[in-house]
């Protein structure tokens, strides 16, 4: 008997799949500007085709002295995404119109907790229905936020420098 998982994939289908794909197309008509600092395009490369994928997701934290980004896999460490930068963590960034070579790096569970909490008090609404849609704690409480956090997997994206294309 073949195993399943116990819970349904939370991974947008049809229509809602092209919706959550409509901010690409923005990105690559040179839009990506009208995000602010919310979202970035990730571009990574498929572990197991070689091709080039891309991804626009919510930036956690900017740090533009450092010129690093911190982005959470929200669908867990089994993202398409997640694993492919496992994978290959050189890759490039499109953040607002500029193109950034960056190489990824795996925060631990602590690090997971604490990037939670700040960003519930920098964004409680928007924290508390995320921990909502994924199952966790969603009571506002930074403990709460902590244990979301140490749940979630978060990426550090640091800057190689500007790259031209």
């Amino acid at each position: 008997m073949p195993q399943t998982d116990p819970k349904p994939s939370l991974l947008p289908a049809g229509w809602r799949r092209r919706a959550a794909r409509l901010p690409i197309h923005l990105f690559r008509m040179g839009l990506g500007p009208v995000f602010g600092k919310r979202l970035l395009l990730l571009h990574h490369t498929g572990r197991a085709t070689g091709l080039d994928r891309r991804v626009v997701v919510e930036v956690v934290a900017h740090d533009p002295a450092d010129g690093s980004w911190t982005v959470a896999s929200g669908f867990g460490p089994r993202s398409d995404w997640y694993l492919n930068l496992r994978a290959e963590p050189k890759t490039v960034i499109q953040f607002g119109n500029r193109h950034h070579a960056v190489t990824a790096y795996f925060l631990t569970p602590d690090d997971g907790a604490e990037i939670m909490a700040r960003y519930g008090r920098r964004h409680p609404r928007t924290a508390r229905r995320l921990c909502a849609f994924f199952d966790l704690a969603a009571d506002g409480s930074e403990s709460a936020f902590r244990d979301a956090g140490s749940a979630i997997p978060f990426v550090q994206l640091d800057d190689a420098g500007p790259r031209s294309f």
